[in-house]
């Protein structure tokens, strides 16, 4: 049986990941969803300007 943490991300893991999003995106958000002080989920939204 995998333990909690084989499927958990580091911190360093999650700052990775949003500066890729934040790099990426051209317009729109990003949303960091916290629990009990643990960045749980990132939410993206993206805008595609005409």
């Amino acid at each position: 049986m995998a333990s909690s943490n084989d499927t958990k991300k580091s911190g360093r893991d999650y700052m990775d990941e949003v500066k890729k999003i934040v790099e990426d995106i051209k317009f729109g958000s990003l949303t960091l969803v916290i629990q009990d002080g643990k960045v749980i989920q990132l939410d993206r939204i993206e805008k595609i300007r005409l």
